[in-house]
């Protein structure tokens, strides 16, 4: 019989008011920034297309350029037994090792080969996309992390913290509900701003 993980559930990391919803969703094994409303036309607005979302990805083995450019264009995927070909997007190498300590659950070691890190920037959400995505480019994904929603960065938070906001806005206004990074990941070709 298999060990069961322990999981927390979201009522137990903060007294979140009733009808509180995550907007979007990360899986089981993915990590980062995840916005809650009790607003349903809020939660609608920021899973638009209008909305980024970003993420810093760790990949088995030392991705190419051929690589990057197929995941920029887009790839095809399934998504529920159907072939998806996903929307051009921003992808990026990261050219040194993003901090985020250790996870929780042990990827692997250094003795089963190279890794990498990219950024990539979707306006869309399909299930699993970007794991799917660099699968599909021959680099599987090993680490997958969320650091931002529209104009919210997960900067310094840390695992289990909780960050309340009055409103997202569609303006996006000047202040932040999270600590911003304050400097931008250096990558070999990179187009975002913070």
């Amino acid at each position: 019989m298999g060990e069961k993980l322990s999981q927390k559930k979201l009522g137990e990391l903060y007294p979140f008011p009733e009808g509180t919803m995550a907007i979007g969703r990360l899986d089981q094994d993915s990590e980062g920034l995840l916005l809650l409303s009790t607003d349903g036309l809020e939660s609608e607005f920021i899973r638009s297309r209008e909305i980024e979302k970003e993420y810093w990805v760790q990949l088995d083995g030392d991705i190419h350029e051929t690589a990057l450019k197929q995941l920029r264009a887009g790839v095809e995927i399934g998504i529920r037994d159907q072939k998806y070909f996903t929307l051009p997007c921003s992808v990026n190498r990261l050219v040194s090792i993003p901090n985020f300590g250790p996870r929780a659950k042990k990827i692997r070691d250094e003795r089963h080969g190279p890794t990498s890190w990219i950024l990539v920037i979707l306006t869309e959400g399909k299930y699993r996309q970007v794991r799917k995505m660099t699968a599909a480019v021959g680099f599987p994904t090993l680490r997958l992390v969320r650091v931002r929603i529209g104009p919210y960065h997960l900067g310094n938070m840390k695992s289990g913290e909780v960050v309340e906001m009055t409103a997202f806005s569609k303006e996006f206004p000047d202040w932040v509900a999270c600590k911003t990074l304050n400097k931008k990941m250096p990558t070999e070709t990179s187009k975002t701003t913070f």
